[in-house]
């Protein structure tokens, strides 16, 4: 990771991670969370660009159920052995421990989820937090940054695949709807439609609009 320009300053002080997560339906408070991935970035100044991938195989949780169309959608045997999968409160312990160690060196004060329509990834990372009891996740409660907005904003398209392609990302849809391609993918996509803002002009701020935006950070959440 950037230590001579941490995360923070781009950010105001968030530390941005890009997340997909395959789940056994659409409830987040119901259907089991199945395989998560992260993709934690680092940025030079100029450049925003994947740095690392974190990945993890869950065990269904007591008291989740799976919806069977979901796991023929995304192809997941719940319970193979060689998934080599693991208790979701240890997936997410693991997972949180990272993420703080990478706040620290990013001199960031808090984690945003990144995602491609993210409230969907959100949910249930909030879901499965409150559900193992974890006290304090190093994510926001509420904000995201939702690639699929942005690659609409960008592109004209919402749909990953798609907008990977117009971002002229290669896109694979042989591997797509496993956890680690699609983060990996949402990432590399993440990080040129920051870096095409950036080359457009549109970073950093005049100095006038980053004065006013460092007082409105004094006050808000």
């Amino acid at each position: 990771m950037s230590l001579s320009f941490p995360l923070a300053s781009r950010f105001r002080g968030y530390l941005p991670v890009v997340i997909d997560i395959e789940t056994g339906g659409f409830n987040a408070s119901e259907h089991a969370m199945l395989e998560f991935a992260a993709v934690l970035l680092d940025y030079d100044g100029a450049h925003l660009t994947p740095a690392r991938t974190l990945h993890y195989h869950i065990e269904p949780a007591e008291g989740t159920v799976i919806d069977p169309a979901a796991i023929k959608f995304n192809g997941i045997d719940p319970y193979n052995p060689l998934r080599g999968a693991i208790p979701e409160g240890e997936a997410l312990r693991d997972f949180y421990r990272e993420i703080r160690h990478t706040m620290r060196m990013e001199s960031c004060t808090r984690a945003v989820v990144v995602a491609h329509n993210a409230a969907f990834d959100h949910g249930f990372l909030s879901a499965a937090t409150a559900r193992q009891q974890i006290k304090r996740s190093p994510f926001h409660p509420f904000s995201s940054i939702d690639t699929a907005s942005l690659s609409a904003l960008a592109f004209g398209h919402n749909v990953l695949s798609r907008a990977c392609e117009l971002a002229g990302i290669e896109f694979d849809a042989g591997q797509a709807h496993t956890a680690i391609y699609d983060a990996e993918q949402t990432a590399r996509l993440f990080c040129e439609i920051v870096n095409r803002w950036q080359r457009l002009g549109g970073w950093p701020l005049p100095e006038s609009d980053a004065d006013a935006d460092n007082r409105a950070d004094k006050t808000a959440y």
